[in-house]
């Protein structure tokens, strides 16, 4: 069972923080982490009409001064970091931070960094355990997504307000939705189709004059008549998203799609068919119920064979800092550290987010970069026993080589570097 513990520590949370128990039946544990509101949604941070009104304050001062947006940014993401390192519901966050990089938005487009806290706490964590319907729902919808993929601006060339200005659709959400979110090119839908659903979007915006700014549907900007996506007609006018969502959540290719990210991010970079195809029946006999492809992630066999996944940077600078369990004033400097390593919070270059395979963070370069943080990191526990370390984080999932190596190590901070640049310590 102490193997199994350090297992589950590892491979579904974010690492054992310094010497938590380890859990007499792991998969218990896990599910339990399943159960009741989120913890984190009774963290202080801003709503997301202080975001909004502090975008619009910057907008007012100009593009080189978005000093509020950025304030809200920094304070709102310490919290989240700081969640992050201390939870004790690691596997509940581990699904919160997959499923905001399913649904990427970025720093890269104005507007998201005031918003980018409060979309992970207004579209993502509520529907973690729910149905991914809603889920897709409120990411439409939320002032982050709109901003990042431009929708907020989108106007039909034909409503009233696109003939009056001479506007008209911007395609991006409406293609990075089917291509990214939902079916995937494997239900081969076309140029056509992608269109067609930018017109169903078209009308949803945000509000930022409103007092308090939020998103907003606005009829003068929706393209009208009916729109067809895939051979399904939609009617005019705001309840055709929902119609639109619904089908394509439910669609065999969008299950399929999610079952084999599920299975590619928690068990194997390259997913077990078998795990696939249990998680599959799962979303589709539970109408995409995400709390249950969950809780039959932690009971697949291939979930409990020896971890291969190779941790991304942000996964490997909180197993680090969770690891030596230090004070908050003594921790590293966790999103600067992830930037350092290449992966900056809410910044993914492209729609389609973090890569989640060894092949795009191993590469020589970003492997030392890796053990030259790790011997930084080590000189702020002067006070650790590298082997309570090592016992705490993987008990017997260490090779008992690497173990002998930790322990001939010329000096503790050498001894920890090796603990945390050791090839077991990297894996999930």
């Amino acid at each position: 069972m102490i193997q199994r513990g350090n297992h589950a520590f590892n491979r579904f949370a974010l690492g054992r923080r310094g010497g938590a128990a380890l859990p007499g039946d792991p998969e218990a544990w896990l599910a339990a982490q399943l159960e009741g509101p989120d913890p984190a949604l009774a963290l202080k941070a801003h709503s997301l009409a202080e975001g909004l009104e502090a975008w619009r304050g910057d907008l007012k001062r100009g593009n080189d001064a978005i000093n509020a947006s950025r304030a809200i940014m920094a304070t709102d993401s310490a919290t989240l970091l700081d969640y992050a390192v201390t939870t004790d519901f690691g596997f509940r966050e581990r699904l919160v931070w997959f499923w905001a990089n399913h649904f990427t938005v970025s720093l890269r487009r104005g507007g998201v960094a005031a918003v980018a806290n409060a979309y992970l706490r207004e579209a993502i964590r509520p529907h973690v355990t729910g149905r991914f319907q809603d889920m897709l729902g409120a990411v439409m919808r939320h002032p982050a997504m709109l901003f990042y993929l431009d929708n907020a601006q989108s106007m039909g060339p034909d409503s009233q307000a696109g003939r009056r200005q001479n506007k008209g659709l911007n395609e991006n959400l409406a293609r990075e939705c089917l291509e990214l979110h939902t079916v995937t090119p494997a239900a081969r839908y076309t140029q056509a189709d992608v269109t067609a659903f930018a017109g169903v979007l078209t009308g949803w915006s945000v509000a930022l004059q409103a007092d308090p700014p939020g998103p907003i549907f606005r009829p003068q900007m929706h393209q009208p008549g009916s729109k067809t996506v895939m051979g399904r007609s939609y009617p005019e006018g705001a309840a055709a998203l929902d119609q639109a969502l619904a089908w394509l959540a439910a669609h065999p290719a969008t299950q399929r799609s999610l079952a084999t990210k599920l299975v590619r991010h928690f068990v194997a970079d390259d997913p077990p068919q078998a795990a696939v195809a249990r998680i599959e029946t799962v979303l589709r006999d539970t109408g995409g119920d995400l709390k249950a492809a969950s809780l039959a992630l932690i009971h697949l066999p291939e979930a409990w064979a020896p971890m291969t996944k190779l941790r991304g940077p942000a996964d490997y600078v909180l197993a680090v800092t969770r690891a030596m369990d230090l004070p908050a004033d003594r921790r590293p400097r966790v999103r600067e550290v992830m930037s350092g390593l290449g992966q900056p919070l809410f910044n993914a270059p492209l729609p389609n987010g973090w890569p989640d395979t060894a092949a795009d963070w191993s590469s020589p370069e970003a492997m030392m970069r890796r053990i030259d943080w790790a011997y930084a990191a080590a000189a702020r526990a002067d006070g650790l026993d590298p082997m309570t370390v090592a016992d705490n984080t993987l008990g017997p999932l260490l090779a008992q080589g690497t173990r002998s190596e930790i322990a001939r190590a010329g000096s503790r901070r050498e001894a920890i570097t090796l603990l945390f640049s050791a090839p077991e310590f990297q894996r999930r």
